[in-house]
Order: C-alpha cells, then structure tokens, then sequence
C-alpha cells in the first residue's frame, strides 16, 4: 500500500493559522488552466532566477560571515563560489507555487501577476489537498530579511526573499523531489574550474528533469472566491462564472475592489 506523504513542517518556516485568508492572482490562461485540469502548477526554483537572480540563495555577505570567509582571499572566494552553485543546484529539487496571505486587493499586484483572477482559499483547505500526495512539501511563510545570526539552512533559504518583494506577502508551497542520478558538479567545466551557476552546456540537466511539477487537486474543495481584476470586461467576467457553474462550484465571482479611472 502506497503510504501518502502529510505536508512536513520546518522549525525555520512559519506557518499561519488554519483560517488565514490565501489568494493566488493569475491571468486568464492560468485560471483556465487550473480549472481545466485541477492541478496544482509548481515550477522549479531554479528557474525563478529569471525574475529573481538571489531566489534560493542568501547573500553573499550571509555566507561569508556564517561560514568565517574573508572577501578577496582567493581560497575563501572559491569555497564562496562552491557554496552558492552547490544551492542553486539544490534548488533544482524544488517545485513552488507561490499563493499569497490576503490582506487586500493592490493595483501592483493584478498588474505584476496577469490581469484576470484572484482565487481564494484558505489556508486549512488547501493543506487537506497537500496531505494526501506522495510527495514531501512544505508550506510556509516566505521572510523578506536574512540575519547574519540564521541558521545556516537550505530550507529556509528557499523561504527568503529580498526585502524588496515584501509587499507580495507570500505563502509558499515547495514540493521536494531530487534527481536520483543528478550530478551535484555541474557547476565545474573540462578543467574544474568552478562556476557560480551550473554550467548547462556542458553538463546539462537529465533529461527527465522536468520545469514543473503538476498535482491534482479538487478546486471545488479548495475555492472559496473568485475575483475578477479591475480590467475584467463583462465578456471575461462570463466565461468565469461559467467555469464555475460547469465545475459546480458555489463559491461567489465578485468584482474588483478597485477602481481604475480612465
């Protein structure tokens, strides 16, 4: 019998309470998605360096003060340059979709994440759908500062970001699923010499690597709001109240609090 893996807490991961408000804002083609399929999308950490250059990895500063590093020592620099390409590999285990604690609607985010839905949920329903699947994952709050005094700690690496995206008050969900045959060395070229990043060609990822992981969910179980963004016109606004009359869902389509004037 196939023994299903409960989300795993993390003493470096805080986690809300059961009935805090969660949202996830999307364009139109990810919530068609969502509904379609009911499935979760998680993407590869790695891959959100195209957004964000430090995701997964802490400063420089961090590790060179954790670790007794001293900046422009040649020894020191290379140990520095492993253990940032050893995290960046690690991350590639990874898989987040990224939801957010609910405070209220803000114009940065509709136009940052797509201009077509906000989803709500809360945060009790959506771990009655994490704890059933195979994999382990965790589910926390992400932190917006490093402290020279954290712990040296991969995990929680993965739940900080720069204080730059703090307004984003993100609930992250990492799903933990490691390459068995991965090389950990694929920051290194045909003559070891180390590289911050993997160098990808030269020592490309396994094939069976995907860029996401897709799980299944019950969205009539797990959403409670729809919400359309300030920019829905009344075509959109019908297509989704169809989705959710053809999922059979209850929960109301509501339009934006948000006023965008002309």
């Amino acid at each position: 019998m196939i023994q299903s893996m409960p989300v795993v807490s993390h003493p470096y991961v805080g986690v809300p309470p059961e009935d805090a408000v969660i949202c996830r804002f999307m364009d139109f083609d990810k919530f068609r998605d969502l509904f379609a399929n009911e499935e979760l999308y998680l993407r590869r950490t790695d891959l959100f360096k195209e957004d964000d250059p430090w995701e997964a990895l802490p400063s420089d500063e961090y590790i060179r003060a954790a670790l007794g590093l001293h900046r422009y020592d040649p020894t020191d620099e290379l140990r520095l340059v492993s253990e940032q390409a050893f995290l960046r590999q690690n991350s590639e285990g990874y898989f987040i979709t990224c939801w957010q604690i609910f405070d209220c609607e803000t114009q940065h985010m509709w136009e940052r994440y797509g201009k077509g839905v906000c989803v709500f949920s809360r945060l009790g329903l959506m771990k009655a759908q994490l704890d059933p699947m195979l994999d382990p994952i965790t589910i926390g709050l992400v932190r917006y500062q490093e402290a020279q005094a954290d712990p040296y700690n991969a995990i929680q690496f993965l739940f900080t970001k720069r204080g730059h995206f703090e307004s984003e008050k993100e609930l992250r969900i990492v799903l933990q699923c490691y390459d068995p045959l991965g090389n950990p060395n694929r920051h290194l070229d045909a003559n070891n010499a180390p590289s911050r990043e993997p160098r990808d060609e030269c020592n490309p990822l396994n094939k069976w690597v995907h860029p996401c992981k897709r799980r299944r969910i019950d969205v009539k179980s797990l959403v409670t709001e729809i919400r359309m963004s300030p920019w829905a016109t009344p075509n959109e606004t019908a297509e989704v109240n169809l989705w959710v009359k053809n999922k059979n869902l209850s929960c109301p389509v509501k339009p934006s609090h948000i006023v965008i004037l002309p």
